[in-house]
């Protein structure tokens, strides 16, 4: 996993502490947990002497556990049969038979990387908090920035950057919200046994499963060896984070050219031959980790289909992408929250382009008419008073009964945007009220 970060490409795409959660310690210490929870659980409903389960309780990872594993590995395409041999070492010949008593490599695997990706998860969730908490705090600071929206590339109607803020928090407030029920999806304990029928456990298999997840603090359920649907869901999430900020940079980007100007970076990129030069090199980095993640998540995508009781080909692509894709979600949150601390809102810049092109009052002024007109007849009147060369306001000001003042200006689309993003970000006001 590590072997494509380079000088080049670890700063873009690499972040250190969640890599660190898949990596062969992590993986190790997570199977061994896996075991001991299985041990205790049985024990718990005498099923395993108690003097076993305190063996295996007290069992350490042997120094050369990556080599074990690497070995064990390549010669028998699972990781788990060389972690027993070196574990049975330390174990009496009593409790070494009831090591991993009723299992199947695939259980301690599938729920050693949920219990890394349990891990990773809580650390994401505390940088998505962060990063959504800087986005509300934007938003609300810009709630009257008055400034263009623009949709298809094209000036539109006056927004608020307020709520072009509220905008780049909607699907990560919504990521956020989704946290719970993913971790109960796709953060469970897996134990089948060798058939995935847990035939093993003597018609008390459920108890053994529940006992053991709490333990592990995983949710319960039926075994899911060619179920990928959990793996699939949290490659989604992880997938939505990272396109969600890459949004961010994208806008970001095109708002600090500079025939735009509107936002810049306080620390913005050099050039090497031409010093003027302050290029937003966070917001590139935002995109450059969306085409790879996408990569990543196809190629889980495209290994769901586990054949029959247990796969051995699609399986494993899920131990090098997973991974990768939860880096790509560290390295993209890292990134959003750099940018945001950086970002610098030129509001006279934003407010003097909406007074620069009368024309985005079309809109407000085609409507206020039609309510007297028909809407075919104000628009062609509308058209008209563009084209005269006068001050809208002047050019419409014989036109019906109407309070051009009002409908002219700019308080109906502040206080339409603030309207909006309020109720962007309510749904995240409701939901820390329910988890108090």
């Amino acid at each position: 996993m590590t072997g494509a970060l380079n000088a080049l490409t670890a700063p873009i795409f690499g972040h250190g502490p969640t890599r660190a959660h898949f990596g062969d310690g992590a993986i190790a210490e997570a199977m061994l947990r896996v075991e001991v929870a299985l041990a205790q659980a049985q024990a718990s409903l005498g099923f395993v002497p108690n003097a076993a389960a305190a063996e295996i309780s007290a069992l350490k990872l042997p120094g050369s556990v990556t080599e074990d594993l690497t070995i064990g590995v390549a010669q028998a395409g699972v990781p788990v049969p060389a972690l027993l041999s070196a574990l049975r070492n330390q174990l009496s010949d009593e409790a070494a038979d009831f090591l991993h008593f009723g299992a199947t490599s695939q259980d301690i695997v599938d729920t050693a990387f949920c219990l890394c990706a349990q891990a990773a998860l809580d650390d994401l969730a505390d940088l998505l908090t962060d990063l959504v908490d800087l986005l509300h705090d934007l938003s609300q600071n810009h709630d009257k920035t008055l400034m263009l929206a623009r949709t298809r590339g094209q000036l539109a109607t006056p927004i608020t950057f307020g709520l072009r803020a509220a905008q780049w928090a909607q699907p990560l407030v919504s990521a956020e919200a989704d946290l719970s029920e993913l971790r109960a999806g796709a953060l469970r304990i897996q134990l089948g046994g060798a058939s995935g029928s847990r035939s093993a456990f003597r018609g008390s298999e459920d108890d053994v499963a529940r006992a053991m997840a709490a333990q592990l603090n995983l949710s319960d359920g039926p075994p899911w060896h060619t179920d990928r649907s959990g793996v699939q869901k949290l490659s989604a999430w992880l997938m939505q984070v990272v396109s969600a900020i890459g949004k961010i940079g994208r806008d970001v980007s095109i708002a600090t050219r500079g025939e735009i100007s509107e936002l810049r970076l306080a620390q913005g990129g050099a050039s090497s031959t031409m010093p003027h030069k302050s290029n937003p090199v966070l917001a590139e980095m935002l995109q450059s980790l969306v085409p790879v993640a996408t990569g990543y998540q196809a190629g889980l995508a495209a290994s769901t289909v586990h054949l029959e009781e247990r796969d051995g080909a699609n399986w494993p692509v899920e131990w090098l992408l997973m991974p990768l894709l939860f880096e790509t979600a560290g390295a993209a949150l890292d990134h959003g929250i750099a940018l945001l601390q950086g970002l610098e809102v030129d509001a006279t810049s934003m407010r003097d382009r909406v007074g620069s092109e009368p024309a985005v009052h079309a809109e407000a002024a085609v409507f206020a008419l039609a309510e007297t007109m028909g809407r075919g007849k104000a628009s062609r009147i509308v058209k008209d008073a563009l084209a005269s060369g006068q001050p809208l306001r002047q050019a419409l000001a014989v036109h019906g009964a109407v309070d051009w003042d009002r409908v002219l200006s700019d308080a109906p689309y502040i206080t339409a945007a603030s309207k909006v993003a309020d109720e962007i970000f309510a749904k995240r006001q409701v939901l820390r009220r329910e988890t108090r």
